[in-house]
């Protein structure tokens, strides 16, 4: 029987983007279908009934919710390409630790920072930044945060590299002069085509960034 996947995403979701990574890295062909997240489809409702969020994995007309259990499905059920959780059980938990970590901060204090000013944007700022030299440290000098190999935690962490941008010209800070070791990392990963033609142009997520604010009133 035809492998059937199809994925309800949207071009600028850093957890849709994960999705995207992993099913690249392992070859797989699927249906790519652009949601409107004023104006929901029908299909991410009945598919996503709990968070009605995307994005959604539909394989085989079964839905698979929540980016990181996406994965690491698309990992087992694709096991003989590209591993992107180590076989190791303590490596595995640890892994599973560091994507969760990233689910917990990036997103809320990234969106802190494009959403707010003042006090409350400057403590999500040092928030931020304490969160990206935590995980630089745990990236030390590895070539990967799972060692020479693109794994779970680089597709948990990467997508958030398209949003970099809008966080700094609206925080106006440097990532780079905080965190060079973790850009380096970022350009590695970049040079691979699987994360290169999953993210978006920086200056693309800016703009909706922008257009966001404006509607906020911010």
């Amino acid at each position: 029987m035809a492998e059937e996947v199809v994925l309800l995403d949207f071009w600028a979701s850093p957890f849709g983007i994960r999705v995207r990574i992993a099913l690249a890295e392992k070859g797989i062909k699927y249906e790519y279908k652009e949601e409107d997240l004023r104006n929901k489809s029908a299909l991410l409702l009945q598919m996503n009934p709990v968070h009605k969020k995307i994005p959604v994995l539909i394989h085989n007309g079964k839905p698979i919710c929540e980016s990181n259990v996406q994965v690491q499905y698309i990992d087992e059920v694709w096991h003989d390409t590209a591993p992107l959780l180590p076989s190791d059980p303590y490596q595995k938990a640890n892994a599973r630790f560091w994507a969760d970590f990233v689910d917990k901060k990036m997103y809320e204090l990234g969106s802190k920072i494009w959403r707010t000013k003042g006090e409350e944007q400057a403590t999500a700022k040092k928030g931020f930044i304490e969160s990206l030299k935590l995980l630089e440290g745990e990236l030390g000098d590895k070539t990967y945060f799972g060692g020479e190999n693109l794994g779970y935690v680089d597709i948990a962490l990467v997508p958030f590299y398209c949003w970099f941008y809008a966080y700094e010209k609206c925080g106006e800070f440097s990532i780079e002069a905080e965190c060079p070791r973790l850009m380096a990392w970022v350009k590695r990963c970049m040079q691979k085509e699987s994360v290169a033609n999953s993210l978006p142009e920086q200056e693309k997520v800016y703009e909706l960034v922008l257009r966001a604010k404006k509607i906020l009133g911010i």
